[in-house]
């Protein structure tokens, strides 16, 4: 069985043009579902051991950064997909605070990745000026997690 990836893409251009977040197909062959997230586009296509390459015609977009970088800030990013937690367990006190000082391998959170827990350690030393993500909160790998200055 042959996926006409041009079929695919008009579906994608459909999807972004009419502001949808959802198309789903089925006949008895094949299934194909495209959905937009806040990166981009996600492709989900079932068939009997056959999976179709993404559409070309929509790149992801690189996560955005949650707020405007300032010329002496640096950045603390998320270096997976997965689940920011501020602590190592509900109950206990967060890694870091606003105001708090950091050195360069300082743990400063988690991403819960695929139920593994992965300490992510400071890159930078200063100040925590700003943390952008809220505990619980899904990240994507890029994603600003903290400002230092």
């Amino acid at each position: 069985m042959k996926i006409d990836t041009n079929y695919i893409e008009k579906l994608a251009k459909i999807l972004s043009d009419n502001n949808l977040t959802e198309i789903t197909l089925e006949d008895e062959n094949c299934a194909v579902s495209l959905r937009k997230e806040v990166t981009g586009i996600v492709q989900t296509v079932a068939a009997p051991a056959i999976q179709a390459p993404a559409p070309q015609a929509a790149p992801q977009a690189p996560a955005a950064p949650a707020a405007p970088k300032a010329d002496n800030r640096k950045t603390i990013t998320s270096p997976m997909v997965g689940t920011f937690y501020t602590a190592p367990s509900p109950d206990a006190k967060p890694f870091v605070q606003v105001g708090d000082t950091v050195k360069e391998g300082d743990v400063v959170c988690i991403v819960e990745a695929m139920k593994l827990m992965n300490e992510i350690d400071s890159e930078v030393s200063g100040k925590i000026v700003e943390i952008c993500v809220e505990n619980g909160q899904p990240v994507e790998y890029g994603q600003v997690l903290m400002y230092v200055e």
